[in-house]
């Protein structure tokens, strides 16, 4: 297949994003092509250049140069909201929920992010603004049912075990309906049972939602057992594309990771 029927067929296609910082220059010319129902991972060394591509797919950062587009929409340009709502929505490193609100409510801030909320709406409560609030909340509760946590929904999210937390989190996430899930070091602080279960969870989300999902992770058991295609990066720079297989036997991979020649 030529490049110009891959990115035909993509569902997310990022052509030579680049970004510096001052001098140093975070991301080179990176590009991707994930398609429909595409499992995808992005690994590298500490420091690559990851997670600031993650930002620059959802507006976090905008590339200095390059394009990204989602279906026919392009969304290099476009602010955080805007692009969740064309339909790419990520989780974080670090948790990110709002942890005094309920874990009912962190959900339901997901599924309300599809909605035009207008202020005028909102104060006189209009029927449109009932409606969305109702989706949202059925939205919620779906989505808490599918992911065990209906029987915690009224609990502060700060008061959750660490793994229902990052359940949690990717619950939001889904909730607004995303062609394209961004998952940044999902296994980050498990442990080894538990990242067998979230093994089970991306599998699982990844067939009952049909979407793509791209996820950076450091874990290689995790990586190379679930993704389908892999990108390596290294200062920056794209030093590596392929299947697990052909990745782990990568002399440039095991020298980025391991600091010598293979």
């Amino acid at each position: 297949m030529t490049l110009a029927t891959d990115a035909a067929a993509a569902l997310l296609d990022v052509k030579d994003i680049s970004i510096s910082f001052g001098g140093l220059k975070a991301v080179q010319r990176f590009c991707l092509s994930l398609p429909p129902h595409g499992l995808y991972g992005l690994i590298g060394p500490n420091g690559a250049g990851k997670t600031t591509v993650f930002n620059l797919l959802t507006g976090v950062y905008e590339p200095q140069s390059g394009s990204i587009h989602l279906k026919d929409r392009r969304l290099d340009g476009l602010k955080t909201h805007e692009i969740a709502c064309a339909g790419l929505s990520r989780t974080f490193q670090n948790i990110r929920l709002f942890p005094d609100l309920s874990v009912f409510d962190n959900v339901c801030i997901g599924a309300q992010s599809k909605f035009q909320h207008r202020i005028l709406r909102t104060i006189l409560r209009t029927g449109k603004h009932v409606d969305s609030e109702q989706s949202a909340a059925t939205t919620a509760h779906e989505m808490l049912k599918i992911f065990g946590l209906e029987d915690r929904k009224g609990e502060l999210a700060r008061n959750l075990p660490y793994g229902d937390q990052r359940r949690l989190e990717i619950a939001r996430a889904l909730a607004t309906s995303p062609k394209v899930l961004l998952l940044d070091e999902p296994a980050a602080g498990m442990n080894p049972q538990e990242k067998v279960e979230l093994m089970k969870l991306i599998r699982f989300i990844h067939e009952r939602f049909q979407l793509g999902i791209l996820l950076i992770e450091h874990d290689m058991k995790l990586v190379m057992s679930i993704c389908e295609r892999i990108t390596v990066l290294d200062h920056g720079e794209i030093i590596a594309v392929g299947t697990p297989q052909e990745i782990q036997c990568n002399p440039k991979v095991i020298e980025a990771y391991l600091g010598e020649p293979s």
